[in-house]
């Protein structure tokens, strides 16, 4: 006797026997004769008899067609079979128009899901075959029913759910520090251990590329310039011993001697050592520029994940004050203010300056030169962004200025603003460490949910009710992908699980990755918390106190719950301030069908990100700091505050300076300056005209901004969905 049904998503339920009774009902109002209410219970008398314990749909589907076959209606057996062969046809012609969509590379949000794929290649076309693909087997066989549910209402989106049965991670901090000295072995490749800057810098890319093919998320570097000071140092060995040779003065007590930087001089009126010493220093200088040039033009050019992507690259630096370390960080930065090419601005790495107070941002500090280097380049180049380490929530207390290690306690930020910092389960810090995965809740249909209800208090209490029974929906459903995660065996990512991750280097190649990865973090991220504040109380937090207080307790509420969820379940839960790139106008598009046009609320086809004032408020840079600060301290997980300035910035690094104050006034932990920059898509021309309709450099009329998209950069505006267009172009400047 059946007693359980196996749907098609792969979820089991308890058998219906009403649901077969309406079927054939309904293939019965189809023929001449009409219903037959005896033969329909007699039909389903049978097939519940006779069917095995736990059946699966179509089991029970063909059972039905046996019966009616058998019976003296056997035109209602073929009007059954019809429709039948009708749903199962709808089914694959709704297949068949995603995958017409992908050959024939129109613009939408399946193609358009990530800025930075380009999915109009033959490799882009074939991620996106399989990753359409494979998200239904995700939902038939690997989540839960309540899961499912969650999805299928909107309220809940899975990221990366393509990568699910992959059992991958997100991303990672690299510790560079031991692929340099060590080396490693990728494929069918073995590296030695580094000696000189170029090879340094070449293994830099060729770490982050390596693990972007194991990984779903993206890569980056902790401390890119304590990582590859050693190799200046070295590289000015060399030069020394090539003076040596040529001139057959032995130099050796140069070797080590103290160089307080590495500047470029003129060589006349030098004498004797001084002469030898400032050349083998201008050679050394050549080269770590050369190096740098080399980097970032690598960064933006290999590709990976099957070669349609390149590498989702950031690097941070700022904090070395050793003359190779500053050597570093001046010559990265010149490479960058140049361009690549023909002088276009490099969208990768995502370049991160850590400011930290008595090292990088006042007058006095040591690489106070350099932090105004850097804000001169971000005027140009978008780049360097900028994290505080002096935020309260991103100090260490094993920081000390005087430790050469110093930066094992400096948070990095990865990506658009990925952050993993604490840690329950060891080592506070970020490096070798990321995010494991993370799903994003749709506050906003939550808070149309309760607009209903007239009075005030009792709808904000009803929404609080709502949002706990999502988030642990959530907190369950990142529960079992990690426990799905943990059965990976670490020869599944030979070069993550062998030289990179916390802890890796015990496991052998069949053992599971179970006993480290708890050191990452599982995400639980928000959007439209603009939006979801209007429906519950009328207006959003950038005008309102009111609402500002009750977006403070809805973020603390759902900080406090992640506590909670890491207590209870043993993990790095945190809340994340979600990067909403393709999902901002996914939850939006099927809100509005469902409730129509809401102003404030569902008028525009995409939602707010995150916690952010909505880009069309007016305001200051001071007032949107004031809002948005506070959620820093929340979102642990991660998140960024950015300001729209006006007109041309190129030489205007005050303004960058003015933001990074406002980082520091306000307790934010990271952010990035918004600016006007036109490129010709032709011969990669660039200024920052508020207008530029043909190319003065080649005549072209191919012209396009260059602009951000959730916080790193994306060359051309051909690849955004139609929801972040409608974002950028409603984007309005903060003065």
């Amino acid at each position: 006797m059946i007693q359980t049904v196996i749907k098609r998503d792969g979820r089991i339920v308890g058998f219906n026997r009403e649901k077969i009774a309406a079927a054939i009902r309904k293939a019965m109002l189809t023929t001449e004769m009409g219903e037959d209410e005896v033969l329909v219970y007699k039909i389903v008398d049978r097939i519940e008899a006779k069917g095995k314990e736990q059946s699966t749909v179509e089991e029970i589907q063909d059972m039905v067609e046996v019966q009616l076959m058998a019976s003296p209606r056997k035109e209602v057996a073929k009007s059954y079979i019809a429709y039948r062969d009708k749903r199962s046809i709808a089914r694959k012609a709704k297949t068949r128009e995603m995958f017409l969509e992908i050959v024939e590379a129109k613009s939408n949000d399946v193609t358009r899901e990530n800025a930075n794929m380009n999915a109009d290649t033959p490799a882009g076309m074939m991620m996106k075959f399989a990753s359409e693909t494979t998200k239904p087997f995700v939902d038939d066989y690997l989540l839960a029913e309540q899961t499912i549910w969650a999805q299928k209402n909107n309220y809940l989106h899975i990221h990366d759910k393509d990568y699910y049965p992959t059992k991958s991670l997100t991303c990672i901090q690299h510790p560079l520090d031991k692929i340099l000295e060590q080396g490693f072995v990728a494929g069918h490749g073995e590296s030695r251990p580094t000696k000189r800057i170029e090879t340094a810098a070449i293994m830099a890319c060729i770490s982050m590329e390596t693990v972007q093919n194991e990984m779903h998320g993206g890569q980056a570097i902790p401390a890119f310039d304590f990582y590859l000071a050693p190799y200046v140092r070295k590289s000015y060995i060399e030069e020394l011993k090539n003076i040596e040779k040529l001139t057959n003065v032995t130099l050796t007590h140069l070797y080590d001697a103290p160089i307080d930087d590495y500047i470029t001089r003129e060589l006349d009126f030098l004498q004797g050592d001084e002469r030898l010493r400032q050349h083998a220093i201008n050679r050394t200088v050549n080269r770590v520029h050369q190096a740098m040039e080399a980097f970032i033009h690598n960064m933006n050019t290999i590709h990976s994940r099957g070669g349609n992507q390149v590498v989702f690259s950031s690097i941070n630096y700022g904090t070395d004050t050793s003359a190779e370390g500053r050597c570093v960080i001046r010559e990265l930065l010149q490479s960058t203010y140049e361009g690549v090419g023909n002088g276009s601005t490099a969208i990768f790495p995502i370049q991160i300056w850590k400011k930290k107070r008595g090292v990088s941002y006042l007058p006095e500090d040591r690489n106070y030169d350099l932090y105004t280097l850097a804000c001169k380049v971000a005027a140009r180049r978008f780049y360097p962004n900028f994290v505080n380490l002096d935020a309260t929530f991103n100090q260490h207390e094993k920081w000390r200025a005087d430790d050469p290690k110093r930066y094992q306690y400096e948070v990095a930020t990865m990506g658009c603003r990925t952050r993993v910092f604490e840690n329950r389960y060891g080592e506070k810090t970020s490096i070798a460490r990321g995010n494991l995965s993370f799903s994003s809740i749709n506050i906003v249909r939550l808070a149309i949910e309760c607009m209903h209800i007239e009075d005030k208090a009792r709808r904000i209490e009803q929404f609080f009710v709502k949002l706990d029974e999502l988030l642990e929906i959530t907190a369950q459903q990142l529960c079992r992908r990690y426990d799905f995660q943990k059965t990976a065996m670490a020869k599944q990512f030979p070069l993550l699980m062998s030289s990179l991750w916390s802890g890796c280097e015990g496991l052998k190649p069949t053992d599971t990755i179970e006993r480290v990865i708890n050191q990452g973090t599982l995400g639980i991220g928000f959007i439209g918390l603009a939006e979801c504040l209007v429906a519950l109380i009328g207006k959003h937090h950038g005008e309102s106190v009111e609402a500002q207080a009750l977006g403070l307790r809805i973020v603390t509420y759902m900080r406090d719950r992640a506590n909670d969820f890491s207590e209870r379940y043993q993990h790095n839960f945190s809340v994340l301030a979600t990067p909403a790139e393709g999902l901002s106008g996914k939850f939006t598009r099927i809100d509005r069908q469902k409730y129509g046009e809401i102003p404030g609320i569902t008028d525009r086809i995409y939602y707010t990100n995150s916690n952010h004032v909505p880009v069309y408020y007016p305001c200051s840079p001071k007032h949107k700091a004031e809002v948005e600060a506070p959620y820093h301290d929340l979102t642990r997980g991660g998140h960024i505050f950015y300001i729209e300035i006006d007109g041309d910035a190129t030489h205007n690094q005050q303004a960058i300076m003015d933001i990074v104050d406002l980082m520091d006034r306000y307790n934010i932990g990271y952010s990035s300056v918004n600016h006007n920059r036109n490129r010709c898509m032709n011969c990669g021309y660039e200024d920052a005209q508020e207008t530029l309709d043909t190319c003065p450099k080649c005549g072209s009329d191919n012209i396009d901004k260059l602009q951000r998209i959730t916080g790193y950069l994306v060359g051309t505006t051909e690849r955004w969905n139609k929801s972040k267009l409608a974002e950028l172009n409603d984007r309005i400047v903060h003065k």
